[in-house]
């Protein structure tokens, strides 16, 4: 066909071959569903489909759900015996990652009595992720010594550079070497695992992310074995950690023990016994007041530590501004101090509407890959819960490891206190999860002695 023939209409437009390029691009869209959507999607044939009709891209989302409001989209429950429940969770969107993080040599941190920083360096992932993605509800989860965040493929280089500030903070500042990955999600479903995320409403005014499918446990074994990293941020990079804050005091046991607990399956994988087990567990320190909740139902008592406010205070400001940022917390401590034992308000801050709001918020039990509590709890229902868990391994229905201390930790998540949706991240003060976890992998310590 030559220029005249199509001047004289004889020929197809070129409106029209774009649009039997685009209708073209829909069949392509339709034969990706007989192979994985990962595959399709890093193919060259998808970019051409793409090119000409982008529209192809949005529509291919998981159910036409946006990545913005992917976990707002996941149904809500709010009895903690729900994690065991599959039709509780939904797949992560196959264009998604996994931000992974933890601390290299957290048993030597520990054994010199730095737990908290730990602590603080696992949350430092949280926060500066969900600064850098302007705070969005994106689905994660805090393990002690490090934290796994859920995002979209779009979010990539925000995550990357904002894992990368993470790390080189943590070096800088805490003395701690910090490991981080972005694994996609289309990797892991190609080994046979996958990441379904549950949404559990500790309290009215937050929900914490709970993680199925064995896909976080592979994506943080790929990271510790070098694959996935990231390159790390220049000297002097900080990432935005607004929010972060370690102002409370060790939290004491009421009931005899906070105990820090881990179950994962054994090697037949998440069986109906599995599922029992966590019941069963969950059940037995339901029995306890307050489901065992190691923070008392007004909040914990108002003592602060120095250490904490100037951890908060090299997490949130840099070198020069540091004074004036401890100053700045000591004046807000003190006023929440001041307004709490006059039972007055400051505007719409209402300090022991708060302190109930943080024990309400707190995540003393989750599910990622497996159950973690950080319970109070007593001497008897402790040792019927360890019966339970050591029957079970015997039989290799699970693996677990539990380690008892007098106090818990706490680190903070808040954004803004003029809003009930803060959040607060439980452990053991003692080596809490990261003891427990190096029980299961052969790696045990003893921590009669260590402080935070």
């Amino acid at each position: 066909m030559d220029v005249g023939d199509r001047a004289s209409g004889k020929g197809p437009s070129v409106q029209a071959n774009i649009r039997t390029r685009a209708a073209n691009s829909h069949e392509d869209y339709r034969a990706r569903l007989r192979v994985t959507r990962c595959d399709w999607a890093r193919s060259a044939h998808a970019e051409n489909a793409i090119a000409a009709d982008p529209a192809i891209w949005s529509n291919s989302h998981m159910n036409d759900i946006s990545d913005d409001s992917f976990f707002a989209s996941v149904p809500v429950f709010d009895q903690f015996e729900g994690v065991t429940d599959t039709n509780n969770y939904r797949r992560l969107p196959d264009d998604w990652l996994l931000a992974v993080a933890d601390i290299v040599g957290s048993t030597q941190a520990i054994m010199d009595g730095r737990y908290k920083d730990v602590n603080m360096a696992g949350a430092s992932v949280i926060s500066a992720v969900l600064n850098a993605l302007e705070k969005g509800e994106y689905p994660f989860v805090f393990g002690g010594d490090g934290a796994i965040v859920a995002l979209p493929g779009s979010m990539k280089q925000a995550a990357r550079e904002a894992l990368a500030a993470a790390q080189r903070w943590a070096e800088e500042d805490l003395h701690l070497t910090m490991r981080i990955a972005l694994v996609p999600i289309c990797d892991i479903r190609r080994e046979g695992l996958d990441v379904r995320v549950a949404r559990y409403s500790a309290s009215p005014f937050v929900s914490y992310a709970m993680f199925a499918g064995g896909g976080g446990s592979w994506a943080e074994r790929q990271m510790k074995e070098g694959r996935y990293g990231i390159d790390p941020a220049p000297s002097g990079a900080r990432p935005d950690l607004t929010g972060l804050s370690c102002r409370w005091n060790p939290i004491e046991s009421s009931n005899g023990e906070i105990a820090s607990i881990i179950a994962v399956p054994g090697d037949r994988g998440v069986t109906p016994e599995f599922r029992q087990l966590v019941s069963d567990v969950v059940a037995i320190s339901a029995e306890q007041g307050r489901d065992s909740h190691p923070v008392p139902v007004d909040g914990p008592a108002l003592g602060f530590s120095m250490k904490g406010i100037n951890r908060e205070a090299r997490a949130t400001a840099p070198r020069a501004g540091r004074l004036r940022q401890r100053i700045f917390i000591i004046l807000q401590i003190a006023l929440t101090v001041i307004l709490h034992k006059l039972n007055l308000t400051f505007g719409t801050f209402d300090a022991r509407v708060y302190k109930r709001d943080v024990a309400g918020n707190s995540d003393f039990r989750k599910f990622d890959d497996g159950l973690k509590m950080t319970l109070d709890i007593d001497a008897h229902r402790l040792g019927l819960i360890r019966a339970l868990l050591e029957k079970a391994q015997a039989v290799g229905i699970a693996r677990y490891g539990l380690h008892s201390q007098t106090s818990a930790l706490m680190t903070c998540f808040v954004p803004t206190p003029l809003s009930r949706d803060h959040m607060h991240f439980i452990d053991g003060a003692s080596g809490g999860y990261a003891v427990a976890a190096s029980q299961i992998s052969g790696k045990t310590l003893s921590m009669d002695d260590v402080t935070p």
